[in-house]
């Protein structure tokens, strides 16, 4: 015990137990600052350490009738310290875990919405080569859809390249024209 302290903690509990509020203020001052600065360094977070040290201060006002099996005040502190900040950890993990998965369903609702354009944009694309007459659509699907060469489309369909080249600009002239407003729509 402290030389200028006028009660002990056993003497303080029993005082506090019959709602005296000057052993609260007591038992405040005393262990104020020592769990805060211990919370603190656990929390690396001085706000969040002063809201625990102030809810164990709450909570012990609040048992103070129920409080008959403290033997040792410091060590009652030090443990409902420990447990709010394993408490708090434990929500802020959760929460972490939330937004983690509320960004990763975002991204993925995202990503779906880029798929179903996508998957717009693949159709229109497939009826515009629809429309293009027969040789233009076959010179279009087998330079586009298989790879095919300029030189290897004319030696396939027994053309020239420059016919070839007719049909691919013919092509790509088309589909350009129809699918300029759905482009500008989508970006």
């Amino acid at each position: 015990m402290n030389q200028k302290d006028p009660y002990t903690d056993a003497e303080l509990l029993v005082l506090l137990k019959e709602n005296n509020p000057k052993a609260f203020t007591e038992i405040y001052n005393r262990y104020w600052d020592k769990l805060y600065v211990v919370a603190g360094n656990k929390l690396g977070d001085l706000f969040q350490a002063q809201e625990i040290v102030q809810e164990i201060f709450l909570d012990l006002w609040r048992r103070r009738e129920k409080l008959s099996v403290i033997e040792n005040l410091n060590a009652y502190l030090a443990t409902a310290l420990k447990y709010k900040v394993i408490n708090f950890r434990h929500k802020r993990t959760v929460e972490q875990k939330y937004v983690d998965h509320a960004k990763q369903a975002d991204e993925q609702s995202y990503s779906m919405e880029n798929y179903l354009q996508f998957e717009e944009l693949k159709s229109k694309l497939e009826r515009l080569v629809a429309k293009l007459p027969e040789k233009c659509q076959m010179v279009y699907k087998l330079s586009r859809e298989e790879g095919l060469s300029q030189k290897e489309i004319a030696k396939k369909l027994e053309i020239t390249e420059k016919t070839v080249e007719a049909h691919l600009t013919r092509a790509l002239k088309s589909l350009k024209s129809g699918l300029r407003f759905l482009l500008y729509f989508f970006w």
